[in-house]
């Protein structure tokens, strides 16, 4: 839909939503904005409830996965309740197929009664999502409003308005999580995580999931293991999960976790270990005393001790050596 083609009013509230969305990611953050920025857009194309976060494809006979979601006028049960019938939702399966596309869809017509059970438990009449591929996480991120069924269904100029707008939600997404983990795009964030005080995840990688659910049987995600959000308060700080090690550092009002691969032969102490993924992470020495309290001095002496043992020569190379020393073969189940 070119812009040509839509009523002066119209262009002129997408554009303010547009606006809006940049202020509410500078001002609100991760952990809000792009919940307050569905319901800004929900003042141009009106959806009764919508449903958003990272996804996984099937794969191995097992069936698509939400990893981290968020929802408008949806209850807290409704990913769980989705899940039962994920690997059977036809809908589901065609956005992921053709990621960068809206599909749209209308009425109870899932070849599986159960699929349209679910969709009638929550009046999801009248469908519209897009699919956006995460190279850097390893998961798909997705989008996706509803009307009932006593509305109208949704047009092609809203698909367009859709299509659009969900592009700046992804870009602004994208943005916050990469300033918080403090990498640039690319395959390097599949053992990241962010997470609210709470628990709940904002970003979650990959490779972070399948150590997760390797070491917590029956973790669905979007919340975080309670042995996991027990240690937030405590961050920065590095803590054993199974046979994981995971380094959770504090970032304003969220945590990062990061999945750390102990190098063969290599013995690093926990406080050193804490020091250099901080380091790796982007913090200066003086951040690092501060969160530590630790001595700049001895900060310096933990990451020299740290380099020698790991034998790196950068910044990057350290946290190469921290996070990938051993890479996990396991999928996502």
């Amino acid at each position: 839909m070119l812009a040509a083609d839509l009523p002066m009013t119209t262009l002129k509230a997408f554009n303010q939503c547009v606006l809006a969305l940049a202020r509410l990611a500078r001002e609100e953050g991760g952990s809000h904005f792009i919940a307050d920025g569905l319901r800004a857009f929900r003042q141009v194309v009106p959806f009764a409830s919508a449903w958003w976060g990272e996804m996984s494809a099937a794969a191995d006979r097992v069936p698509m996965q939400s990893w981290m979601h968020g929802r408008i006028d949806l209850p807290a049960a409704f990913a769980s309740e989705w899940r039962q019938v994920a690997g059977q939702d036809s809908f589901a399966h065609d956005t992921l197929a053709r990621p960068g596309r809206v599909i749209r869809d209308s009425e109870f017509t899932d070849p599986v009664e159960a699929v349209n059970d679910f969709a009638r438990r929550y009046d999801l009449y009248h469908l519209m999502s897009i699919t956006f591929e995460l190279p850097e996480s390893g998961l798909s991120f997705f989008v996706c409003v509803y009307r009932g069924h006593q509305e109208q269904a949704f047009t092609a100029c809203e698909e367009g308005l859709f299509d659009a707008y969900c592009a700046h939600l992804l870009q602004s997404w994208r943005f916050q999580v990469q300033d918080m983990i403090r990498l640039d795009t690319g395959n390097g964030a599949t053992d990241f995580g962010v997470a609210r005080p709470d628990g709940s995840l904002l970003y979650v990688g990959a490779r972070l999931c399948a150590a997760i659910e390797r070491e917590v049987p029956g973790w669905d995600g979007s919340l975080l293991p309670p042995e996991v959000i027990a240690q937030l308060t405590k961050a920065p700080c590095v803590m054993r999960l199974g046979r994981c090690t995971l380094t959770l550092s504090p970032n304003a009002e969220h945590v990062i976790l990061s999945l750390e691969s102990q190098a063969p032969g290599v013995m690093l102490a926990p406080r050193e270990r804490t020091a250099a993924m901080l380091f790796a992470a982007g913090h200066s020495y003086k951040e690092i005393a501060r969160m530590l309290s630790l001595s700049p001095a001895t900060v310096r002496t933990y990451l020299r001790n740290c380099y020698v043992q790991l034998g790196v020569k950068s910044k990057v190379e350290l946290g190469t050596a921290l996070r990938s020393a051993a890479p996990l073969a396991e999928k996502i189940a």
